[in-house]
């Protein structure tokens, strides 16, 4: 179970919080707090896994929380949750390792998403090697184009999710055909997804041009 702290000065947006947590399998609430020095003790008395940070607080700041924290020498992850939409206080809270940053007003969908994107990166934490450049991004937090952008009608994201892991994983490019043999699929198939990858700019095809003929399409992950 990963154990979750939630810090909010609204007692009824706090309880909001805790039964969206509560939903969740895998997920415990250990507590609720609503000023920040009640949270720097919750958190050496709880010891949680992750707290989810309000910014607002009556009496600390919340980035100035998470900073004692770390003075402290905790070492729980903090996902802040906040009104805040300044750009200095993203930067900050970047800068000072929130595994993710969720805007309010928010629903059940937005928390759960990100709250599973977090366990996903836990378990990752507990292999003792990474498979490829895929799981160190998914370890990163860096969202994959199948998590961010709608896939057209007929494209699943199961068979998006591998064709981008081969398209990652390459040290160089690949034709649709390269593609296709090593994701298991047809060569048309794998081209609709790598085509699907360049129009929404997670991926970048070139020209290799050979003595005749046309040219060969070539994809590379990344713009």
């Amino acid at each position: 179970m990963i154990r979750v702290l939630v810090v909010d000065d609204d007692f009824m947006v706090a309880r909001i919080h805790t039964g969206f947590v509560a939903r969740l399998a895998g997920f415990e609430v250990v507590g609720a707090r609503h000023t920040g020095r009640d949270a720097l003790a919750a958190v050496a008395e709880l010891g949680p896994d992750l707290v989810l940070l309000d910014l607002y607080l009556p009496d600390l700041f919340g980035l100035d929380v998470l900073a004692q924290l770390r003075a402290d020498g905790e070492d729980c992850d903090v996902m802040v949750i906040s009104a805040a939409k300044e750009v200095d206080a993203v930067r900050r809270a970047s800068h000072q390792g929130v595994v993710d940053y969720l805007l309010k007003p928010f629903g059940f969908d937005d928390l759960r998403d990100r709250l599973e994107r977090y366990a996903a990166r836990r378990d990752l934490l507990k292999a003792a090697e990474l498979e490829g450049q895929h799981d160190i991004d998914r370890l990163l937090g860096r969202r994959t184009s199948t998590a961010t952008q709608p896939l057209p009608k007929g494209m699943s994201v199961e068979t998006a999710q591998v064709v981008e892991r081969v398209l990652r994983d390459s040290e160089g490019t690949l034709s649709a055909s390269e593609c296709a043999e090593q994701a298991g699929l047809s060569r048309v198939s794998a081209r609709r997804y790598l085509e699907h990858f360049t129009t929404t700019g997670q991926a970048e095809v070139r020209l290799r041009y050979g003595t005749t003929g046309r040219p060969e399409r070539r994809y590379r992950w990344g713009s």
